[in-house]
């Protein structure tokens, strides 16, 4: 956890854009707190820590310190040891399209579609009575464009089924056209 002046989108002082810069170097997993958010939590913290300044960087609840202690962990090679490493983009993918033996990525959730590819696709999945789960790629910034380079796919929507890609609506609705979708889902196919 990274107790900053401002966000890591918007770090409000050289220390903690410093402090940013160097975890997302080293692909650290990190959760941050704007203490500007929050002044009881920015006093409370230097009298908890006993350190008096921002940014103060915490891993599994133990304070490892400031930017200057961040700078020497990290020419001492002991930065990438004490810090937790962010799953590659690549293995999140992989993970995220075998949440579930059906996995539909899509503008919306199950219970709102957001445009109306996502809503005929839903449709469609749910006249299956197949179980499926989504991933809203309204809500993630990352997801999205990583997704199309990983599937090789230019489009959303886009359904996996046990973590290989189906494609998209028009594909689907040619499946059920021709009464192949629901071996496809079930992956007898």
């Amino acid at each position: 956890m990274l107790f900053m002046k401002g966000t890591p989108q918007e770090p409000c002082c050289s220390f903690s854009k410093q402090m940013v810069e160097i975890l997302n170097k080293h692909n650290i997993q990190f959760s941050s707190f704007n203490i500007f958010s929050d002044e009881e939590v920015r006093q409370g913290l230097k009298t908890y820590s006993n350190w008096p300044t921002y940014p103060q960087l915490y891993v599994s609840g133990e304070l490892i310190g400031g930017l200057d202690i961040i700078k020497e962990l990290e020419a001492s090679d002991e930065l990438d040891t004490i810090c937790p490493k962010a799953p590659k983009l690549e293995e999140r993918l992989k993970v995220l399209t075998n949440k579930a033996s059906v996995m539909l990525f899509m503008k919306g959730n199950k219970q709102e579609a957001k445009c109306g590819f996502s809503k005929q696709i839903l449709e469609i999945l749910n006249n299956t009575g197949v179980e499926y789960e989504t991933f809203d790629i309204l809500e993630d910034k990352e997801v999205p464009q990583r997704l199309k380079t990983y599937s090789n796919w230019p489009t959303y929507l886009q359904l996996y089924v046990k973590g290989e890609l189906v494609r998209g609506l028009d594909i689907i609705r040619e499946l059920g056209d021709n009464g192949e979708l629901l071996p496809v889902l079930k992956g007898e196919n």
